[in-house]
């Protein structure tokens, strides 16, 4: 009889599928003011500047996998001119079990006087280690700043871990 082989080989497809189904996810991160920071005046427009930074962020709250997130490095760039900045970095987040991950952002940060006010963009995963290896997604944040150049970030989105591979 032939409907058993095709009956399970479809009852593999749909676990496969459910293994590697997404996942929800929302954290929040307090970021601290970028250091080092240096901006390099581009010379079109007396307000047109060119910014790299790295950032050090802590998350309270979020988990990925059923692992509590840690920390986050982010390295920006950002091309700022008037109200605007036009923001590009990486992410190398730690987890505690130490598991890592990394990812790639882009976004909009609205400035006033000068000063960071608020950002909004897309967080994307591209790998990761130990039960995050494999990592793939896509995370919306938004985030508000401090008088004193730090900042509070609130992540949501969704992610996919590759499923676990058969012991045979």
């Amino acid at each position: 009889m032939r409907i058993k082989p095709i009956l399970m080989g479809g009852v593999l497809l749909a676990l496969a599928g459910a293994a590697a189904a997404q996942t929800k996810f929302s954290g929040a991160q307090q970021c601290a003011k970028p250091d080092p920071e240096y901006t390099v005046p581009v010379g079109d427009r007396p307000d047109h500047v060119m910014a790299l930074m790295k950032q050090k962020c802590t998350w309270t709250s979020g988990e990925m996998a059923g692992v509590q997130l840690k920390e986050e490095d982010d390295t920006v760039v950002s091309d700022m001119s008037g109200s605007v900045a036009l923001d590009k970095g990486f992410g190398v987040g730690a987890m505690a079990n130490g598991d890592k991950y990394f990812g790639h952002f882009e976004g909009k940060t609205t400035m006033k006087d000068k000063m960071p006010v608020s950002t909004a963009g897309t967080f994307t995963f591209t790998g990761g280690t130990g039960k995050l290896k494999g990592i793939k997604g896509k995370c919306p944040y938004k985030g508000t700043f401090s008088p004193d150049g730090s900042a509070t970030f609130q992540i949501e989105g969704e992610y996919t871990l590759p499923a676990a591979k058969s012991g045979k």
